[in-house]
């Protein structure tokens, strides 16, 4: 990721965070902290507004990081979702301007030469239209795929020239979960599971899910799992499709980052700061140089992409496989192509008659400038998929330096393989995949510093052994 979005129903960052995205070279959008509401046009009102963003971009303007001041988040929706406003939309309207008006005002007077955009979404300057919808210009946001439960799929329906928002939800780790439930609360219907999703169907919608793509997991402790990997597959669909896009579509921000406090959500960090899966496989979807794959919307071919991001024409050589159910790799052919500078170019199609029935698509990829990477696809929902034994063991060894190696072999398939320590910590990769006889070595490293003759103890997860089995 090269941006992160201050969020206008949060606050406004202390400065060393605003340092620190100067030296990592992370843009912020910044939007201003007005969102998903009506707020008032009062005399006094908007000279308080006035203060707070003159004092706001004077204390941030010097920051290079910060790309964009954006006036808000989601107050031309909102003007369409009480009864009051829906009734009164001139009155409101008017409002909803002049409020925008002043925070425009107020960033050009302080900082003139600061790139504005007054709303998020929008489709432009003095655009009070639906751009929820209206993938042609501006920013979007996307959230039929979660509140509509469209499917994954759907996304590929979507052409936005930047995507400003757009989520998924899976329920937070084990190990945070453990933190505020009891053995006896570890069940989606219980109390406590129940209090801590606060948008509303939000366990319905993610065990929905599971249902429509997905085998239902044999216990709670892998409907945690397989909530974070639908997420993954969500978000990376999207992202995926409209990298491939590029340069119509130029920019994606899915919601969210973080979270407030231990709880289901759209989040990619755990509370705490721990990577859920979603994290790991952004990782991957998200590198500067990748290679995607798209099914035609009939079906019967699939189209992969190369995505560059870098400055540099790229080479990029692929090789594709065939993987069966039990994890066998078979060859299918190799494809070289050339990717201009910060665009996407297409590489190969491949007619979907060429992969063998009851297989997944698999590939690997390495690029000129030494980038590389590896994903599958799957041709029918995972639950259709008869698969075979993973056979999935590890090993676990202290390294001198106060990390852990665990070594993860398989004999079988073993997909989206999720390992997880009973401490905060990060792992070197997760949600991976496994064919058989392969094997990776993982490095973890705990939060604080384990005392000698400590170690974590870790789970395992992968999708053959976390479905409900006889």
């Amino acid at each position: 990721m090269n941006m992160i979005r201050v969020w206008g129903g949060g606050f406004y960052e202390q400065d060393y965070f605003y340092d620190l995205c100067d030296r990592l070279g992370l843009m912020v959008w910044q939007d201003f902290m007005f969102a998903c509401n009506l707020y008032p046009c009062t005399d006094d009102f908007l000279s308080n507004v006035s203060q707070e963003v003159d004092y706001q971009v004077r204390r941030l303007s010097s920051h290079p990081s910060i790309a964009l001041w954006c006036g808000d988040n989601e107050l031309v929706g909102a003007l369409t979702w009480f009864k009051e406003s829906r009734d009164n939309r001139d009155r409101y309207l008017v409002a909803y301007d002049r409020l925008n008006r002043v925070i425009e005002q107020g960033v050009k007077k302080a900082y003139p030469q600061g790139i504005w955009w007054p709303s998020s979404p929008a489709s432009g300057y003095l655009d009070y239209g639906d751009a929820w919808h209206a993938d042609g210009s501006g920013d979007m946001h996307y959230w039929s795929v979660w509140h509509e439960n469209k499917s994954f799929a759907n996304y590929r329906t979507i052409k936005p020239r930047f995507c400003s928002e757009f989520g998924f939800q899976s329920y937070t780790s084990m190990p945070v979960i453990e933190t505020f439930a009891d053995s006896g609360d570890m069940n989606i219907a219980s109390p406590v599971i129940e209090l801590h999703q606060k948008n509303a169907g939000g366990n319905e919608r993610i065990a929905g899910t599971m249902f429509r793509y997905f085998r239902f997991p044999k216990d709670f402790a892998n409907f945690v799992y397989l909530s974070q990997i639908q997420q993954g597959l969500a978000i990376g669909t999207a992202v995926d499709y409209w990298r491939s896009l590029k340069p119509h579509c130029m920019g994606t921000l899915y919601w969210q980052l973080n979270d407030t406090w231990p709880v289901a959500s759209w989040s990619g960090l755990d509370y705490g700061g721990s990577w859920k899966a979603l994290h790991y496989m952004a990782r991957r979807f998200f590198q500067p140089v990748n290679v995607v794959a798209i099914p035609s919307e009939d079906g019967t071919s699939i189209a992969f992409f190369m995505v560059n991001d870098t400055l540099e024409e790229l080479t990029v050589d692929m090789n594709l496989f065939a993987v069966t159910l039990d994890g066998e790799r078979l060859p299918i052919r190799t494809a070289t192509g050339t990717c201009p500078p910060d665009r996407s170019a297409p590489l190969l199609t491949l007619d979907e008659t060429d992969i063998p029935v009851d297989a997944l698509l698999a590939w690997s990829f390495i690029a000129s400038n030494g980038m590389s990477g590896e994903g599958h696809l799957a041709l029918q929902p995972y639950k259709a998929l008869e698969l075979q034994p993973s056979g999935l063991e590890t090993s676990v060894a202290p390294l001198a330096d106060g990390r852990f190696e665990i070594a993860v072999s398989a004999t079988g398939l073993a997909l989206f393989v999720m390992l997880e320590a009973d401490c905060p910590g990060r792992f070197a990769d997760n949600a991976f995949d496994l064919h058989a006889g392969m094997s990776r070595r993982v490095t973890f490293t705990p939060t604080t510093p384990l005392g000698d003759g400590q170690a974590p103890q870790f789970r395992t997860y992968d999708f053959q052994s976390c479905q409900q089995l006889g």
